[in-house]
């Protein structure tokens, strides 16, 4: 596959490595956004995307409000994935909608979430978390997927679409029909998404090469996990995700991977990791920065 236009126009070349440390679930309980903060005074940059129906998110937008600088995204919501503690969509209560389980929230599974949600419904979901967000003064600079539900043949063009009306980047990556069939997609979606990819790039929408990131399962030697994982990274844009938080009581009792958060913060707030990406030339970037490529 070609190398990605948006290396060029930013004055990379197509053997340069750039990566978008992304901080998912902010605002999902308080020690998310906590840890958000910290990190992006630490001298790296970092993005981030916030969950808009989750109950800290007034926080979020507070803080944004006070540091305009701030990349953050809005991390499209269709799940809620915990045992305890839930969300429910911010556009309807109504079964109808096919976002609902029987407890009155969003599914707890993707794949439940993409049988039943009705294009309609989940459409009009996605706008009003995007307009809540940008009512409550957060100056939005992307939008991604969280645990990847939009990426089904039923929801992506009304993800798409929501990007481009907000001229926004979006989490989305560009590979050739091969490349999204090593994915698990089927041949005919992985077609149809190369073909997109070529559409988008010809309209100037720029995007990521790949996603990559850390395994939520593994909270031991995070660190040397990070630093393996971002020297393998290939040529091109990697949108990296970490899931960092603040090891506090509320985590701890929302989920049982919180170790991995706990240490994916303390990770990313070390010395040796800042310097192990300057020896090996990985560059950072922001979804800000990729937003300013399109016109």
């Amino acid at each position: 596959m070609r190398a990605n236009p948006a290396l060029k126009s930013l004055g990379y070349s197509d053997k340069d490595r750039l990566i978008i440390i992304h901080t998912d679930d902010i605002g999902m309980c308080h020690a998310s956004i906590q840890a958000y903060i910290e990190l992006i005074d630490s001298g790296l940059d970092f993005s981030g995307a916030t969950m808009v129906p989750c109950s800290w998110f007034p926080r979020v937008a507070e803080f944004c409000r006070r540091n305009t600088e701030a990349d953050m995204g809005v991390h499209l919501t269709l799940t809620s994935e915990w045992d305890n503690y839930r969300w429910s969509p911010i556009s309807t209560s109504l079964l109808d909608s096919g976002m609902l389980d029987e407890e009155g929230y969003f599914y707890r599974m993707t794949e439940d979430a993409q049988i039943h949600g009705e294009p309609k419904a989940v459409q009009l979901e996605l706008q009003s978390q995007v307009n809540r967000a940008l009512s409550a003064g957060i100056q939005v600079t992307h939008v991604d997927t969280h645990m990847n539900t939009v990426a089904h043949p039923k929801f992506v063009n009304s993800y798409i679409q929501l990007a481009l009306q907000h001229k926004i980047p979006f989490l989305f990556p560009r590979q050739d029909e091969a490349g999204f069939r090593r994915l698990g997609i089927d041949t005919e979606t992985a077609q149809l998404a190369a073909n997109l990819v070529i559409s988008l790039e010809e309209s100037g929408i720029p995007l990521v090469d790949q996603a990559a990131g850390l395994d939520l399962d593994k909270p031991n030697e995070r660190l040397d996990q990070a630093k393996l994982a971002i020297s393998n990274l290939e040529p091109g844009i990697t949108h990296f995700i970490i899931h960092p938080s603040l090891d506090t009581p509320e985590l701890r009792a929302i989920t049982p991977d919180w170790q991995s958060r706990v240490a994916d913060y303390q990770t990313f707030m070390d010395d040796e990791l800042r310097q192990h990406l300057k020896n090996i030339g990985v560059q950072g970037i922001s979804y800000n920065t990729l937003k300013s490529l399109i016109t």
